[in-house]
């Protein structure tokens, strides 16, 4: 890397890829990049230094990032690949790598905190950096949301040895990763386009497991289908809500607050309350203290950190919350997910009408989980169903909302997102609305909270 003067990054908006251009920012490295269209990321991340295009010409590459002896190119796997900017610095000679292996070789030098799991990922990475961060322990952190407390995807340290890292199963990028310590939280099959079968997806993680530094640990989920392929002397903690070597006890829920003991190999650690008070945030914030607790975190940082955790963007997000209205936004994106961030508001809500928006993300998901997520839907007590946002893929015949919707049993609305804001407009039944999906819902939130302002 001291060699490298410029980063360019294909897909920089990204919220992984985005973190990394951050990171290079603040070593005082020329960023530059491209991505297919403009969002409050990319906007930041010029204000923060970087030169961004949205249109895929090679023209529009600066000057300074056609020196492929001083130039680093990076690229997200989603890029497609008849893109011309890829192909430009491949038939040029330059060094391209894929985010993760970047990432591998920033963390190898340090104690990389390496989460990973088909959901749940974001969420405990991020408690677990907010944890460390407020504690003497201190953390660098590459995650996968921007976190309210610090209004960012990277958190940076120039003291402590630990690296929080969101490790990402798609297309086998945390395979680069050198984790000294490694958090599962979950292995539901997904991404079947890259990984075919469930088998090759679990082998997937299993290797993962046999990444973890000697010395290290893994911390696991109780339950899940793993057999941990770890080294010798790499310890392996069980988590849960209720079982294994760290658990939850004495939960009290009421009064919009969730406390509980925290139960350690070593002893409990009473009175731990959430910042973000929703059921599914106690087994995400046993695994991240189960971590920080083995680095060395004490009994009141745990407390402290826990209690002002005050989420990531687009995880469990309340954007409205009024006696007569509540809106909640999720990322929430594979079935499992999906009945998880049901249950847990209708748990918060149990008297009022939950009505949910949801927007199946890629054409193959929604292919090999159509059934799913009609189960996982049909829990709501209304659906509006949007089209597929397809990110990478392109369309595959036969695959629309449409094989879903067929199959949920709950009342229904099917609709395309420019159908979405006068339906909106035209109900007066709504009263906890979630809105739920990895595309670009996102950019039709403020939208809807203000169609939801004007029936208060």
């Amino acid at each position: 890397m001291d060699n490298i003067q410029s980063i360019y990054f294909i897909g920089i908006g990204g919220i992984g890829m985005s973190n990394l251009a951050r990171y290079f920012i603040s070593k005082g490295k020329k960023v530059a990049g491209y991505d297919r269209t403009e969002t409050p990321l990319t906007k930041d991340l010029v204000t923060e230094g970087a030169e961004i295009h949205y249109t895929d010409d090679i023209k529009l590459i600066p000057g300074y990032c056609k020196d492929k002896e001083s130039t680093l190119v990076v690229y997200t796997p989603a890029v497609p690949a008849e893109n011309e900017e890829v192909a430009y610095f491949q038939g040029n000679g330059f060094t391209i790598q894929k985010r993760a292996q970047v990432l591998g070789i920033i963390t190898k030098s340090g104690k990389a905190l390496c989460c990973a799991g088909t959901h749940g990922k974001t969420t405990t990475s991020s408690m677990l950096a907010h944890i460390l961060k407020q504690s003497h322990l201190d953390c660098n952190a590459f995650l996968g949301g921007i976190l309210k407390n610090y209004g960012s995807n990277l958190i940076l340290s120039d003291k402590s040895e630990f690296t929080v890292v969101e490790a990402d199963e798609y297309d086998r990028s945390f395979h680069w990763l050198h984790p000294y310590m490694a958090l599962i939280t979950s292995v539901d099959p997904d991404h079947l386009d890259i990984y075919g079968t469930e088998e090759e997806y679990l082998k997937s993680f299993e290797k993962f497991t046999s990444l973890i530094q000697p010395g290290g640990a893994l911390v696991i989920k109780h339950n899940i289908k793993l057999s941990p392929k770890t080294g010798k002397d790499v310890r392996i903690y069980i988590y849960s809500m209720d079982k294994g070597d760290f658990h939850a006890q004495n939960i009290k829920i009421g009064n919009g607050e969730i406390r509980f003991d925290f139960v350690t190999p070593k002893g409990t650690i009473d009175n731990i309350q959430l910042g973000v008070p929703v059921k599914i945030n106690i087994e995400n914030g046993i695994g991240s203290m189960a971590m920080a607790w083995l680095n060395g975190a004490t009994a009141d940082e745990l407390r402290h950190g826990m209690a002002t955790f005050m989420g990531a963007k687009r995880r469990f997000d309340f954007l409205l919350k009024t006696d007569k209205i509540v809106m909640i936004d999720d990322y929430a994106h594979h079935p499992e997910e999906l009945a998880a961030s049901i249950a847990s508001v209708k748990e918060l809500y149990p008297d009022r009408k939950l009505t949910g928006i949801f927007q199946p993300h890629l054409y193959t998901r929604t292919r090999d989980f159509a059934s799913e997520f009609a189960k996982s839907l049909s829990l709501l007590d209304e659906l509006i169903l949007l089209d597929i946002y397809p990110a990478r893929e392109k369309p595959i015949e036969g695959v629309t909302s449409k094989i879903i919707f067929d199959k949920v049993t709950c009342p229904k609305t099917l609709c395309n997102k420019e159908e979405l804001l006068p339906l909106l407009e035209n109900k007066n039944d709504l009263e906890v609305l979630l809105t739920v999906g990895a595309g670009d819902i996102d950019r039709l939130l403020n939208p809807i909270k203000d169609i939801l302002e004007q029936k208060i």
